[in-house]
């Protein structure tokens, strides 16, 4: 048999091309009007990004982009492009590794048509997000499906689903949490990416979601592909490597858009509940997110440091995200080679 090139597709969400507000109003349109993120009828969806939202919120947006943007651009395509350059030479000539964003550029289309070009034999799918979920993982599948089925000649697709449990994933957060003295904090955060209920009810096909109190805080068969349910375990790999007991730690969900109900507990009231307990220093870990960007630079230390202030806290402490720590890029290499190797 030919052993070609494998190629190697690691996709991240996307960030706008600039922080201005034409860029981030265009990206905030390509992401909304994703059914699989906005699971609304087409037509209420784009009524509702086309004429409110991307009209109205890309201002106030453009000003945050504009606090988390750097000299060398936003971060989440910084940390992906050194991804890219970095695990390249650990996987060797064998491989070409290519870098794509969900929404906005390098687009998916662009890395797939570079990776064909290439001649590849195979190509591993692999999207940045340690969770699955159908409005990120899932719209990444639909998205390289979606484009592979236009071509004639369609090589081996190998689809990378979730990684919640990686202990080398883990042990990078671990480390670097022990930069912080951690007997000087009341509490610590485990605070994900929100997600609305019924998102995770129509996902489960086993009218399991939902169904009790704690449905989420073991992962079994009927919800292992339950968002918050690997949350949990990924919450608890940390929480154990640090020697955290159950009361000393909180996992709550960030980022809630609209009024519809999102999973619980929501970070915002978890700061409430922590300062009225008397709390002034937190350290807060966002698990959900492989690089630091606007979910945790600017919504976690910037805006949630202000909240807490606000009801009586001193300090909310972000612990970095994997970015491009050398074990990091090592695991996302293992992860490859374990889905290659015969």
């Amino acid at each position: 048999m030919i052993q070609g090139k494998k190629g190697v597709l690691i996709v991240n969400l996307g960030t706008p091309d600039d922080p201005g507000y034409w860029a981030v109003r265009k990206y905030l349109k390509q992401f909304l009007l994703d059914d699989r993120v906005l699971d609304i009828s087409w037509l209420g969806r784009n009524l509702l990004v086309r004429g409110i939202i991307a009209p109205f919120r890309s201002r106030s947006s453009s000003k945050l982009y504009k606090m988390l943007w750097t000299p060398e651009g936003s971060p989440l395509k910084v940390y992906g492009k050194k991804l890219e350059q970095e695990l390249q030479p650990l996987l060797g000539d064998d491989y070409e590794v290519v870098l794509a964003m969900r929404y906005q550029s390098p687009s998916i289309k662009s890395a797939i048509d570079k990776l064909m070009e290439m001649r590849v034999t195979e190509i591993i799918v692999l999207p940045l997000f340690p969770h699955y979920a159908s409005a990120s993982t899932g719209s990444v599948h639909e998205e390289v499906m979606r484009i592979m089925s236009k071509e004639l000649a369609i090589p081996k697709l190998t689809f990378i689903n979730s990684y919640y449990d990686n202990e080398a994933m883990i042990d990078v957060f671990v480390e670097n949490a022990q930069q912080f003295d951690l007997s000087s904090y009341d509490h610590v955060l485990f605070s994900f990416h929100g997600l609305p209920e019924r998102q995770m009810v129509k996902a489960d096909r086993g009218n399991h979601c939902l169904g009790s109190k704690d449905c989420c805080k073991t992962l079994t068969t009927k919800n292992q592909f339950c968002y918050t349910a690997q949350c949990h375990v990924t919450a608890y790999a940390i929480a154990k490597k640090m020697g955290l007991s159950e009361d000393q730690f909180t996992i709550c969900f960030q980022s809630r858009l609209g009024r519809a109900e999102w999973v619980k507990p929501y970070t915002s009231d978890v700061l409430e509940v922590r300062a009225k307990a008397g709390d002034k220093r937190l350290l807060v870990f966002c698990p959900a997110f492989v690089s630091d960007c606007l979910e945790t630079t600017i919504e976690v230390s910037t805006e949630y440091q202000e909240e807490f202030e606000e009801l009586g806290g001193e300090h909310v402490d972000l612990v970095p995200s994997l970015n491009d720590h050398p074990k990091w890029i090592e695991a996302v290499r293992d992860m490859v080679l374990a889905e290659t190797r015969p």
